[in-house]
C-alpha cells in the first residue's frame, strides 16, 4: 500500500468513502464522530448516490484507519473509494 491510499490527504480534494448508513440520521451520526478525529475540517455527506457516500477533507494528514474506526462507533461501516476507476 501507499501514502495516498492509506491516508486522507489535506487539501481540496478529499477522500470519498462508502458506507452502509441507510438514512439521514445515520449519515449525520457518522459526521459528526469524523469530525472529532484530528485533522479532520470537513465531512460532505452525498446521500443521493448508492451506496451513500461521503467526503472526508483534512488540514493534516489522516490515516484512512482512523476515519474507519471513528464510523465503526456507529456500527456501521466505512470503506474509502479507489482513487482510480477499475
Amino acid at each position: 500500500m501507499g501514502l495516498i491510499s492509506e491516508n486522507v490527504i489535506p487539501g481540496n480534494h478529499g477522500k470519498v468513502f462508502t458506507t452502509n448508513a441507510k438514512n439521514k440520521e445515520e449519515l449525520e451520526h457518522i459526521k459528526k464522530l469524523i469530525l472529532e478525529v484530528d485533522g479532520v475540517k470537513d465531512v460532505v455527506i452525498e446521500d443521493d448516490v448508492y451506496p451513500k457516500e461521503f467526503i472526508v477533507y483534512t488540514s493534516s494528514l489522516v490515516s484512512v484507519i482512523d476515519v474507519e474506526n471513528a464510523v465503526k462507533r456507529t456500527g456501521l461501516h466505512a470503506i474509502p473509494k479507489s482513487l482510480f476507476a477499475l
